[in-house]
């Protein structure tokens, strides 16, 4: 009886979580060569754009799509484009997008797939979303 609880008690341990749920890290997005470090930020989640294609070009690169002019020279390395995203251990909710190609800042989820596959969705308003999938680096 005993033996049968604890195989019993493992197997609903290995099914629970099939990976570890850490999102912090260095993540590859799928356009223009981005790089995000996220990160913990009290309660919730943030990220940083690391390094992207246009920033290796042009290490000075400024924020020049930014909707709010007042915004618009400061350098894309290293600008904060995820905060306030709250939830886990594998989905985080509630949080903001800041999007450098278009300027917006759009409502968004953070889903981990698996310890190396993250989904990023970001909404103007349901259902209009966009979504991509980023790959861990680190």
């Amino acid at each position: 009886m005993l033996r049968t609880a604890m195989i019993a008690a493992a197997l609903t341990f290995a099914s629970g979580s099939a990976f570890a749920a850490d999102v912090t890290g260095l993540w590859a997005t799928p356009s223009n060569g981005g790089q995000v470090e996220i990160a913990r930020c009290g309660n919730s989640l943030c990220g940083k754009l690391v390094t992207s294609d246009p920033i290796k070009a042009d290490p000075g690169r400024k924020d020049a799509k930014n909707k709010d002019a007042a915004q618009r020279g400061r350098p894309l390395k290293n600008l904060q484009m995820l905060y306030d995203f709250t939830g886990g251990p594998t989905k985080w909710t509630g949080g903001k997008v800041y999007n450098p190609e278009d300027g917006g800042i759009y409502s968004g989820t953070i889903e981990l797939l698996s310890d190396n596959e993250l989904k990023l969705k970001g909404c103007i308003v349901a259902p209009l979303c966009k979504t991509q999938k980023w790959t861990r680096l680190r």
